[in-house]
């Protein structure tokens, strides 16, 4: 491995799969880094360079994966495949936690693990050309992860997502939650039924890996399991860490534990959302935001019953809809107290709102947090059911079921969290708030720094 060289900066390279809500923090945690006194270059897809720009670091193009998403998943210009899949996932999310999570564990190896021979040879061309001191990489990037395996290479595991992202047992697996929110309670046979088809996954990935390390880099060692392979140095979460999350090995690693990634200050999204804010914000004394993330826009039926809820039970509350592709099929519910957009500036507007309706996503949820938001939430896939459960349990939110959500419902929700501020809010938020950006870049750095290279 490449020793560190004190005489310089060091020089980071931050490789982000092409994800808007992978990137935008990653592009955060460089620039942080950079304020740490490190040279970061931000490694993404062409459309992010701006994200690079906003962090006032210096972009590098390389796309690691065909699948993307810019910001509105269905608007994204991509292969008829991975158009295809995005379509038939969107389709199960509509019967329900466990149709949808088993969709996503058929499409996993075409979405995760595409052209890993393409991907490493694209990292040992970058390494060659920029010579990093070590690299950040998102754990989604199984590819990226692989290569930098593959090379020796340096690096620091950033996980986007819930903590068991990275498998830390047997027990473990990748896809199915470690726990269910009480609203969200599958039969015990579906939910043997998912396991068995991450356990599938677990083995084909892990197989695949030993193929990719035997043709390329046969000296090399073979991950035992495939999505536990992280760094041995650092791994680091965009979480915060509960009491009861599962503990991890004693293997030396330094597993690090930040509260969000929004930058210090939001900038301004401009004359036009400041007089669209300012105007609701006269005739109403409440302000509900409602996004279900770059992909769970495209629920429009949902984003319906959110609004129709509030409205019905909230009459004093103005509603801001993050609708994306759907902005159009949803545009006859816009009135004086109802703003229906195809994006929305989240971040901004959390210093704003009173209450949110988002579907677990990470950065949602710890956005939420950060800014001291009580927040509806209706997990639909992935890791937003464990998010839930652990928002549920520290009192930070309510969650409902989506496949089950009647307006009503939603509304008396959305009601209660007005009235009664969640109980655990108050406190998380303060934790939260002390681990922001900076605070992840310096232990970050001083984890890696402080480690002897192997040669």
């Amino acid at each position: 491995m490449r020793s560190l060289r004190p005489a310089r900066r060091p020089r980071i390279a931050v490789v982000s799969p092409p994800f808007l809500s992978h990137a935008q923090p990653l592009s955060v945690l460089a620039g942080a880094l950079a304020r740490c006194g490190a040279d970061v270059y931000f490694v993404s897809a062409p459309p992010f360079a701006p994200l690079a720009r906003s962090a006032d670091v210096e972009f590098v193009s390389l796309t690691v994966t065909p699948n993307a998403n810019t910001g509105i998943a269905q608007r994204t210009r991509q292969g008829a495949r991975e158009a295809e899949r995005l379509e038939e996932f969107l389709r199960s999310t509509r019967d329900g936690a466990i149709a949808a999570l088993l969709t996503q564990a058929r499409h996993r190896g075409e979405d995760m693990l595409s052209d890993p021979a393409g991907v490493l040879a694209g990292i040992r061309t970058l390494d060659a050309r920029l010579s990093p001191d070590w690299y950040v990489v998102d754990q989604l990037s199984y590819p990226v992860t692989l290569a930098l395996h593959c090379l020796e290479l340096r690096y620091a595991t950033f996980c986007p997502g819930h903590p068991t992202y990275v498998p830390q047992t047997a027990d473990t697996l990748f896809g199915v939650p470690y726990a269910w929110p009480r609203a969200i309670q599958p039969a015990p046979g579906r939910v043997a039924e998912l396991r068995r088809a991450a356990r599938a996954n677990d083995a084909a990935f892990t197989e695949r890996f030993a193929e990719v390390v035997r043709t390329h880099a046969p000296t090399v060692r073979t991950p035992v399991r495939a999505f536990a392979l992280a760094s041995r140095h650092a791994v680091l979460f965009n979480y915060p860490r509960f009491e009861w999350l599962p503990e991890h090995p004693r293997n030396g690693t330094r597993f690090l534990y930040g509260g969000h990634c929004a930058p210090a200050a939001e900038p301004s999204p401009g004359e036009a959302w400041e007089g669209l804010v300012h105007r609701l914000r006269e005739t109403h004394s409440r302000l509900v935001l409602v996004a279900l993330g770059t992909f769970l826009s495209a629920r429009d039926d949902v984003l319906a019953k959110l609004v129709r809820g509030v409205l019905l039970e909230v009459p004093e509350a103005a509603v801001v809809v993050a609708a994306g592709e759907r902005a159009a099929a949803l545009a006859h519910l816009s009135a004086p107290n109802v703003h229906i957009a195809d994006v929305v500036p989240q971040r901004w507007l959390l210093g704003r709102a009173d209450a949110m309706v988002h579907h677990g996503g990470n950065n949602s949820f710890t956005e939420c947090v950060a800014s001291g938001t009580p927040a509806l939430i209706l997990p639909f896939s992935s890791d937003q059911f464990s998010i839930a459960h652990d928002a549920e349990r520290a009192e930070l939110a309510v969650c409902l079921d989506p496949s089950r959500l009647g307006p009503r419902m939603a509304g008396s929700a959305v009601r209660q969290l007005l009235t009664d501020l969640p109980a655990g809010l108050s406190r998380w938020t303060r934790e939260v708030g002390r681990r922001g950006p900076d605070w992840m870049a310096g232990r970050l750095m001083r984890a890696m720094g402080g480690i002897a290279e192997d040669h």
